[in-house]
């Protein structure tokens, strides 16, 4: 136990950038404790490990099992159909495959931080805005957002009896995130997936693996689910749609409180989400009364949109295109590339040593036959 133990208290304090005195000095016991445990020196008491659960925020057992291969968690799901687990299989040769690159390259790409303490959804979402530099500008494209920041994001289209909209897969060993994302849904229900997923890296990755149904992307279903399936919903919907600017561009360039159904879809064009999930923030903010919300809620988004915007396509819109099919992220083959060139390097030294080697016979053999010349 105390091996176990002292691992994985070492790796957690690390991870959040504490010293030894500081972690001791915020569970109350001393920085010499905390030494000797992470040496695996003493076994820790139940008032100890009580204390450390509590302030990393992980269930007991994390610190006294050994983690099971969240894939393999994933392919004894009786739940899930065979079909699904073809999918889910050609996932994981993709993100062997995706850390091999990583590996060959020497370019791992660790998560964000991992975010404890009793932020709320709506905070979370400011604070790792202002951590990546975003401020309150709207996010052009969350797949590459995701991967630049360590969640690498895969898309594959899942059965439809699955009703999975994605799944989280943390392997802690490595120190690393993927996320599915069902690229059968519908573009903008994958953009919202995409940043719920996002929030649970931060926050629930260490419960990996997580699936998400579809119905956690729905405000009036997510209810029915696990605080934290809301927590993350609450996250994607805040980091999508910063409130802030909202109430800019409302106040700057609409000018009006009473939004017309264009003014909604103006909005939803520049912050790149579906209607609905513009309408809701909208509501939320007391920009519609109940009544506009119900009424323009009840309207065929598609068709108001392409009578007033006509075929001009919002920014990313092409993207579209995607749906159903295997997308790799940009960055897989940037590293497939550059693996490729490395191994060509690798490959030419030999033959270089050789023709090197070569040269320097023939020229000694030359100087040999010039002096018997001579």
């Amino acid at each position: 136990m105390n091996e176990l133990f002292s691992a994985r208290l070492k790796k957690l304090r690390e991870d959040m950038g504490l010293t030894q005195e500081e972690l001791g000095a915020a569970v109350g016991l001393s920085s010499e404790y905390i030494s000797l445990l992470e040496a695996g020196k003493r076994t820790p008491s139940i008032i100890a490990l009580s204390r450390i659960s509590r302030f990393f925020q992980k269930n007991v057992s994390y610190f006294l099992e050994v983690q099971t291969d969240p894939f393999e968690i994933l392919m004894s799901d009786e739940k899930l159909s065979p079909a699904t687990k073809d999918v889910l299989t050609e996932f994981r040769s993709c993100c062997e495959k995706y850390l091999e690159l990583e590996k060959m390259t020497g370019r791992p790409a660790n998560p964000g931080p991992l975010y404890t303490g009793s932020l709320s959804p709506e905070n979370l979402a400011e604070e790792e805005r202002r951590r990546i530099g975003l401020g309150n500008e709207p996010i052009r494209d969350i797949f590459r957002l995701c991967e630049i920041n360590g969640c690498h994001l895969i898309r594959m289209a899942l059965p439809e009896e699955s009703k999975i909209s994605g799944l989280l897969v943390f392997l802690e060993e490595k120190n690393a995130a993927f996320v599915l994302i069902n690229s059968a849904l519908p573009y903008d229900q994958q953009l919202v997936a995409a940043a719920h997923l996002y929030g649970h890296c931060l926050k629930d990755r260490n419960e990996s693996p997580i699936i998400d149904n579809l119905d956690v992307l729905v405000d009036e279903y997510v209810t029915l689910y696990s605080p934290r399936e809301q927590f993350a919903q609450a996250f994607a919907s805040r980091f999508l749609i910063p409130p802030s600017k909202v109430r800019e561009l409302i106040d700057r360039d609409i000018r009006t409180r009473r939004l017309s159904y264009a003014d909604v879809l103006f909005l939803k064009r520049y912050f790149g989400v579906s209607t609905v999930a513009m309408l809701r923030t909208l509501r939320l903010m007391n920009y519609l009364s109940r009544s506009q919300f119900e009424a323009y809620f009840r309207f065929d988004h598609q068709k108001e949109e392409e009578a007033i915007f006509g075929g001009i396509l919002p920014e990313g819109g092409e993207r579209a295109a995607e749906q159903g099919r295997l997308v790799l992220p940009e960055r897989f083959y940037l590293l497939k590339k550059e693996a490729e060139l490395i191994s060509e390097a690798v490959g030419n030294e030999p033959a270089e040593k050789d023709k090197n080697q070569k040269a320097a016979v023939m020229g000694k053999d030359n100087k040999q036959e010039e002096s018997g010349k001579a």
